[in-house]
């Protein structure tokens, strides 16, 4: 018994050490040497070298300047990513994305066209930092007036921002909206809050 007891113990370590320990630290090492930038979060900075936040996480602009991502149902809090868990008979569900449209064309009635849904529906994560490029561009008329410069430029830098499909096959087009709302403020100074 005692023997059985020291050999468990003795795999038991060598487990704990090669599992816990030695496979975390190669695979950590790895992505630091492979993929340094995603290794430490993706992490973007601002024209001064401060850290502005993620590309893989969303947060709210809520400034009439900035591109505004889609709706959150936990407030762009990475620590309780999640949906809202409301379904499409929800009648929570239909009367808060008919606020959010309501809303959406008060705030922006020079946009072309209906409200993108993707505006008005929050993502499954809540931390979506992408919009398709029809979403980004509706609110370009919004910015323009905000910052007060051209609509075309304001496009021109939508536009200079969407990332293709992974691939050529993988996802569809997107926007990051931190980064279109750190090139905007490149280009044209702080937006007005």
């Amino acid at each position: 018994m005692k023997k059985n007891f020291f050999i468990s113990l003795r795999a038991t370590v060598f487990t704990l050490l090669l599992c816990g320990l030695a496979y975390p630290l190669l695979v950590t090492g790895a992505a630091l040497a492979l993929f340094p930038s995603r290794a430490r979060g993706s992490l973007v900075l601002d024209e001064r070298g401060a850290v502005a936040g993620s590309e893989l996480i969303a947060q709210a602009f809520a400034a009439k300047g900035y591109l505004q991502p889609r709706p959150s149902a936990v407030n762009y809090d990475a620590a309780g990513s999640g949906g809202s868990n409301l379904g499409p008979t929800s009648q929570a569900l239909h009367d808060r994305a008919k606020a959010a449209v309501e809303q959406l064309q008060r705030d922006n009635p020079s946009a072309p066209g209906p409200v993108p849904a993707e505006l008005a529906t929050t993502s499954a994560s809540g931390l979506d930092p992408h919009l398709s490029p029809e979403a980004a561009l509706w609110q370009a008329p919004r910015i323009a007036q905000a910052r007060k410069v051209d609509l075309a430029r304001v496009r021109a830098i939508i536009e200079a921002h969407v990332e293709e499909r992974a691939l050529w096959v993988l996802g569809e087009p997107r926007v990051n909206v931190l980064l279109v709302n750190l090139a905007l403020d490149l280009h044209f100074g702080k937006g007005p809050t």
